[in-house]
């Protein structure tokens, strides 16, 4: 997981929020995940909006995944943004 500056530079209690708001989000829908595969969200924390997107790289964290399906040749690397920082 990586956060951006912004987060990363929130109030702790918020950041732990956030990051329990993540772990438990379900509520995908097409205006939040419009090509329905969970990999980035928009959503609310308190009063903050939060994206949070997932990215498939390769092993080595160099290039993307050339199959991201496949454990065996993937990461997954989840961003946690302010929507300012996209």
């Amino acid at each position: 997981m990586v956060l951006t500056a912004g987060v990363a530079a929130l109030p702790a209690q918020e950041l732990g929020a956030i990051l329990l708001a993540i772990a438990n989000f379900d509520a995908f829908d097409e205006n939040n995940d419009p090509w329905g595969q969970h990999d980035c969200a928009l959503l609310h924390v308190g009063e903050r909006q939060l994206f949070f997107k997932i990215d498939y790289y390769d092993r080595a964290l160099v290039n993307l995944s050339s199959d991201a399906s496949d454990p065996t040749v993937t990461i997954r690397v989840m961003t946690v943004m302010l929507p300012e920082e996209y």
